[in-house]
């Protein structure tokens, strides 16, 4: 739980301070979406069948605001480990890349072009 909030805390999920002995954890996003987190050990309790298998089952992107900000929050979360695809710019002109966070879930970071930041 603790490495997984700290890298959410990274791009920008404000999870609650001192949670991370926590066996769930959520975090309001907007519009009635939340972040929620569970340790195994919690999801086993109530599906004694769940395969934690990493995967691609759901998308996070994490909007930054500049592509400056895109190229230099990649480099630190690579330093840690966590770069999957560096920076590139998009042919729409959106600026992107792509790291994983401790379960190998991909979060993509991108920012919008300057004319439309």
């Amino acid at each position: 739980m603790a490495a997984s909030l700290a890298f959410y805390r990274r791009v920008g999920v404000a999870f609650p301070e001192g949670s991370e002995n926590e066996q769930h954890v959520e975090c309001p996003l907007g519009s009635g979406m939340r972040l929620m987190l569970d340790t195994e050990a919690s999801i086993l309790g109530f599906y004694p069948d769940f395969d934690p298998t990493p995967g691609q089952r759901v998308a996070f992107a994490a909007r930054l605001d500049s592509s400056e900000e895109v190229d230099s929050l990649y480099a630190e979360l690579d330093v840690d480990g966590f770069g999957s695809k560096p920076p590139w710019d998009s042919p729409w002109g959106m600026r992107y890349a792509t790291v994983h966070d401790p379960d190998g879930t991909h979060v993509d970071l991108y920012a919008m072009p300057s004319a439309e930041e």
